[in-house]
């Protein structure tokens, strides 16, 4: 099992709203993640708009590639885009994994 950490970062003035929709993802994401392997799957916020993502995954290319099959993905991609800073395409392609230098088993 692959353990996934990333950053992100989001504009300040939209954290309120980015802490409210993730009360509320739709149930279609919600099943969609999970068929596509993403397992205990948690997002950090910081006050300055820091996001830390964490998962488990067999295989994290492969998770991302099962989501990019999904059209619900692709509706959830466009509504976040804008609550990010300095981001080129969708917020899931900007989900580049942190080298993992310890883990206490």
């Amino acid at each position: 099992m692959e353990r996934v950490c990333f950053l992100l970062q989001v504009r300040p003035e939209r954290l309120a709203e980015y802490k409210e929709r993730h009360t509320r993802v739709w149930p279609e994401m919600l099943e969609a993640l999970s068929k596509t392997g993403w397992r205990n799957y948690s997002l950090f916020l910081r006050d300055d708009g820091l996001l830390i993502g964490y998962l488990e995954t067999p295989d994290f290319r492969e998770a991302l590639k099962g989501m990019e099959a999904v059209e619900v993905n692709e509706r959830w991609q466009r509504e976040m885009k804008p609550f990010f800073t300095s981001l080129a395409g969708r917020p899931d392609e900007a989900m580049t994994p942190l080298e993992e230098v310890f883990h206490l088993d």
